[in-house]
């Protein structure tokens, strides 16, 4: 096996994140036990930003 970039296409062995408990998607990482998607593992709160969900004008006003 030689050196450099050729070698760097068998590091892609193992997943970092699992699916997470509390919201369901695969953005648990297993190292850090932490969610990235909604903050299990690292805050009782679930995770939310106001750019992320904002109010949409038409039918109702629904949160997107």
């Amino acid at each position: 096996m030689t050196k450099g970039t050729p070698s760097q296409g068998r590091h892609n062995k193992g997943s970092n994140h699992i699916v997470c408990r509390r919201c369901g998607r695969r953005a648990y990482h297993v190292r850090k036990k932490a969610c990235a998607a909604c903050g299990f593992g690292k805050s009782t709160k679930i995770k939310r930003f106001a750019w992320k969900w904002k109010k949409v004008t038409g039918k109702g006003n629904r949160l997107k």
